[in-house]
């Protein structure tokens, strides 16, 4: 059997139906791991310079998210003394 035969054969839930349950434990996973370099082929691999954009992004959103929480959290923070304290 090919790599293109037991991907044919994947159901709507990415199951294999006429490999489910056949062969012995290597088989299987052998099958598991020609499929997921199979999958791992057709990825498109960000540049280095996309990849950097992509990473200044995300640190720069989380950077931003932290600075909200921390201003809400010291606004609650001084609430509660105000109301409580």
């Amino acid at each position: 059997m090919t790599d293109t035969d037991a991907l044919s054969d994947r159901g709507s839930e990415g199951r294999g139906r006429k490999d489910r349950g056949r062969g012995n434990v290597f088989e299987r996973l052998a099958l598991f791991i020609r499929q997921v370099v199979f999958e791992l082929r057709k990825v498109i691999w960000p540049t280095r310079n996309e990849l950097v954009n992509y990473t200044i992004v995300v640190l720069v959103f989380v950077l931003v998210m932290a600075g909200i929480i921390a201003a809400l959290d010291y606004i609650f923070a001084r609430a509660v003394l105000f109301v409580f304290g």
